[in-house]
């Protein structure tokens, strides 16, 4: 992303950052809004830039708490999030995990995954293929829109399962 946005843009992620900081935005939103209106950016180099200037991607207490947040109300799943993550991470040492407020997403060179707890009793996982048929436990990609083009749902940390880590695993080899 931060090369994609260095080719775009002819300016580094950094330039980008001090740009934002110099603005009295807070909200990341208002970041998003700014970088859109006044710089012509796309919704994901906005929401990638803004993540970046309020080090809400980084491995801070900030991303813990995004996490702890999200299964608050929703305890029963967080067994099922915490599986799919350490399986997620364990893809390669170029997963990088993005958590924000409602879920938290997975790239290397492109978001390949995306673990949202959509229900109290059901995790949204999304996975991103380049070609695949909707089939067995795939769906389509229901609340992701565009942002992925799959979906799997699950109930309990049993269902991810080897099945499961493949088809996670084969998105993660289509978006390096």
């Amino acid at each position: 992303m931060e090369e994609s946005l260095l080719a775009k843009t002819g300016k580094s992620l950094d330039h980008w950052i001090n740009v934002l900081k110099q603005q009295p935005l807070k909200k990341h939103g208002e970041m998003i809004a700014y970088l859109k209106a006044q710089h012509s950016f796309t919704h994901g180099f906005a929401n990638f830039v803004a993540l970046k200037a309020r080090e809400a991607d980084t491995g801070s207490s900030d991303a813990s708490d995004l996490i702890s947040a999200q299964y608050a109300k929703k305890p029963d799943l967080r067994p099922a999030y915490d599986v799919l993550n350490k399986k997620i991470m364990a893809l390669g040492k170029d997963v990088e995990a993005v958590p924000k407020k409602a879920n938290v997403s997975y790239r290397v060179k492109r978001q390949f995954a995306l673990v949202q707890p959509s229900t109290k009793t059901r995790i949204d996982l999304g996975l991103k293929f380049n070609d695949r048929p909707v089939a067995g436990r795939l769906e389509a990609s229901g609340p992701f829109g565009t942002m992925c083009t799959h979906r799997v749902q699950i109930t309990t940390k049993a269902q991810v399962d080897k099945e499961l880590i493949d088809l996670i695993k084969a998105a993660y080899i289509e978006a390096q």
